[in-house]
C-alpha cells in the first residue's frame, strides 16, 4: 500500500467554480473522491492551503511519512522559492500537476520555480493529471 500525498495550493479550493472554461466544473473533493475509489489499496491524503508556509510544512512533514508527495502549487509555482527549496530539502519525491498548460498561458506563468526541484512535471491534462502522477508513483514503487 502506497502512502501518497496530494498537495495543492492556492485558489484550488475554487475548483468547479473558478474559471471553468480553464479549470473545469468539478470540484476537487468531487474529485478526490473518484481517485480514491480508483486506487482504494492505498493511502491518499489531501492539503489544500492559499498560505505559502503552510505547503512549506506539508511538505516538510511528507519526508518520512508518505511514499510521495503529487502537488499543484497554483501561482506559487512562479514565484516560491521556499517552496522550492522544501522540495530541494526532501527525500520523498513529489511530481509537480498542473491542471492547465502554463506554456498556453501568460508568459509569467511559462516559468515554474517549483517544478525545476520536483522529479516531474504533468501539465495541461485538466484533473487527469492527478491520476497520472499516482500511476507514475505507484509504477515507481513497485
Amino acid at each position: 500500500m502506497a502512502r501518497l500525498l496530494i498537495l495543492n495550493g492556492p485558489n484550488l479550493n475554487l475548483l468547479g467554480s473558478r474559471e471553468p472554461a480553464i479549470y473545469g466544473g468539478s470540484s476537487f473533493e468531487e474529485f478526490l473522491s473518484d481517485l480514491r475509489s480508483e486506487f482504494a489499496g492505498h493511502s491518499i491524503e489531501h492539503v489544500q492551503t492559499n498560505i505559502e508556509g503552510e505547503m512549506v510544512d506539508a511538505i516538510q512533514k511528507a519526508d518520512g511519512a508518505v511514499d510521495a508527495v503529487v502537488m499543484n502549487a497554483g501561482g506559487y509555482s512562479h514565484t516560491s522559492v521556499a517552496l522550492h527549496d522544501a522540495v530541494s530539502a526532501v527525500r520523498v519525491p513529489v511530481i509537480e500537476v498542473h491542471i492547465s498548460n502554463l506554456l498556453s498561458r501568460e508568459a509569467f506563468r511559462h516559468e515554474s520555480l517549483t517544478g525545476a526541484a520536483c522529479v516531474g512535471t504533468i501539465m495541461g491534462l485538466g484533473l487527469d493529471g492527478y491520476r497520472l502522477a499516482i500511476l507514475h508513483v505507484l509504477r515507481r514503487l513497485s
